[in-house]
């Protein structure tokens, strides 16, 4: 880039002379392109698809709990993982595995999860969808050290991650450091999520400005999912019924190490080569971490929840072969929990950080059909993520799917106090950016007011998905129409095509503080198209 005034300014997060400009494509050729990302392929043979059981991730236990919260522990460390068959792959990992345990709570009772970094480099813990205080959020600068950080701030000779001049300058400063929101610890944090909302599937990750593309590309995601009495009252699928899908392309090296076209192979300077600044697209379809899996299912009704994990890569999912009568994918929920009413699909489109839960009833197939879950989007390896074999024996089945599933609050666009606009877009000179601003940790683009409703209007050059933290927001069109046939219910993720604008309503409850809208892709999003708003 130019991306002399990003890096000047992660220079005065992460320490004078820290970072250094390198050169990046023309806003022309990302433009003509007008799509999201560039293949990055893997220099090892790949396995054949199907032969790997699907894994599903183990879920967390409280190490002990009280009258009003449950308290859990996290250690993040380094792992050595069979992704692929007999390769073994050295990941960032939330206890041990990819993805990391699956936490589970209940609306209404508060969660404190306490995470111990020992990986060689800084993190934050994002809870994506959480609606969570500001001190908690994950705020890209609220910096946790790795255990044994001298200081809690300099002196981090050699550390990948840690941008320094010379052996002792890497966090100079930092020790203490609040800026707008930001604070760094060492070694233990402890993050508080009051529980007050409703049932969603919700995940955790990564969130280190300037390096969450490579800290997720390496293993930091996990579930998070919430309960509600009105979700248990309905007779959804359950128990090994109800599975959390994580989908997310990687590519591998040579060694079997994760592949990544970091600009520095350290991570002491943030962001990617050139070629790979509209983000980066592997060649490895994974689900809960294993290539192209498989499952064994009953002929019975199953709720999928599907997390676009990916880094940059947009799927259209579809099962091959489309049962009798089509209609498929059964959307029950969103990012923000369940719709009103189910919604029936051929396929869904899904873009990284979005959620949709669906139900598949496998009773439709024949028994001993395999049905393969597909990406349009994709081509070659990429085009399969994974297959369901349908099993012969019988069994029971009460669950149903029905017609009424929630009592969703429609927010009154009458309300709206303002209305605000926040242009995503590649700009001369400062890379991406929101409102032709490159990301600035403490100057916010907007400061609504605790209780009040705004409409943001949210344009785009190439594709962009749309995060903001905090609340949950609904969609009220696009480009002057209405929404799209994904944007239902309660979203904390809206994908923005190219050239296209979209309306949404959000508004503003319960923690004042200093939040976050970016784009998702993350190569994007470490190349400062981010942007703070404080809510007062």
């Amino acid at each position: 880039m130019n991306r002399r005034r990003f890096l000047g300014i992660g220079a005065s997060v992460l320490g004078a002379g820290a970072l250094a400009a390198v050169a990046v494509p023309s806003a022309a050729r990302l433009l003509a392109e007008g799509r999201p990302g560039r293949l990055l392929s893997s220099e090892l043979d790949l396995p054949e698809p199907f032969q790997v059981p699907l894994p599903v991730p183990s879920v967390l236990q409280p190490v002990r709990s009280d009258g009003t919260t449950d308290y859990y522990e996290i250690t993040q460390r380094v792992a050595k993982l069979e992704i692929l068959p007999g390769v073994k792959t050295e990941a960032w990992t939330y206890g041990g595995t990819f993805p990391g345990p699956t936490v589970v709570t209940r609306s209404g009772r508060a969660v404190v999860i306490k995470h111990r970094n020992e990986l060689p480099v800084p993190s934050v813990v994002h809870l994506h969808g959480g609606h969570t205080p500001a001190d908690s959020d994950g705020y890209p600068v609220d910096l946790l050290l790795p255990v044994g950080s001298p200081g809690g701030s300099a002196g981090h000779a050699g550390m990948p991650g840690m941008a320094g001049t010379g052996g002792t300058a890497g966090m100079e400063g930092m020790a203490g450091m609040e800026h707008a929101a930001g604070k760094t610890v060492t070694g233990e944090r402890a993050h508080t999520y009051p529980g007050n909302q409703r049932a969603a599937t919700l995940w955790y990750h990564d969130h280190r400005m300037g390096f969450t593309g490579p800290g997720v590309w390496r293993g930091l995601a996990g579930f998070h999912l919430v309960h509600d009495d009105e979700e248990n009252a309905l007779p959804l699928p359950r128990g090994e019924r109800d599975l959390p899908l994580m989908i997310a392309d990687r590519a591998f090296a040579a060694d079997g190490s994760f592949h990544y076209p970091a600009t520095d192979a350290a991570l002491a300077v943030p962001g990617v080569t050139d070629e790979y600044m509209n983000g980066v697209l592997g060649d490895v379809i994974l689900v809960n971490g294993a290539p192209w899996p498989r499952l064994d299912v009953d002929r019975a009704r199953y709720r999928l929840r599907l997390l676009n994990a990916s880094n940059a890569r947009l799927y259209r999912l579809e099962l091959d072969p489309q049962p009798s009568g089509g209609d498929a994918l059964v959307q029950i929920g969103s990012d923000g929990g369940l719709l009103d009413a189910p919604v029936a699909h051929d396929a869904l489109e899904i873009a990284p950080a979005e959620r949709f839960d669906i139900v598949v009833d496998f009773s439709r197939y024949e028994p001993g059909t395999s049905v393969r879950l597909l990406n349009r989007f994709g081509s070659g390896r990429t085009a399969e993520v994974m297959r369901f074999d349908v099993s012969s024996r019988q069994v029971h089945d009460d669950a149903t799917v029905p017609d009424k599933l929630s009592t969703v609050e429609h927010l009154d666009a009458g309300a709206a106090v303002t209305t605000r606009s926040f242009n995503f877009r590649r700009s001369r000179g400062d890379g991406w950016t929101i409102n032709g601003q490159a990301y600035e940790p403490g100057r916010e683009l907007a400061r609504p007011a605790l209780g009040s409703t705004e409409i943001w209007r949210l344009s785009s050059d190439v594709h962009h998905p749309v995060h903001v933290h905090l609340d949950h927001f609904q969609v009220l069109g696009r480009n002057g129409k209405d929404p799209g046939r994904y944007d239902g219910g309660w979203k904390d993720t809206v994908d923005l095509r190219p050239a296209e604008a979209v309306e949404v309503l959000v508004r503003f409850t319960d923690y004042r503080g200093t939040y976050m809208l970016h784009c998702h892709n993350l190569e994007h999003e470490d190349m400062s198209m981010m942007a703070d708003f404080v809510v007062e």
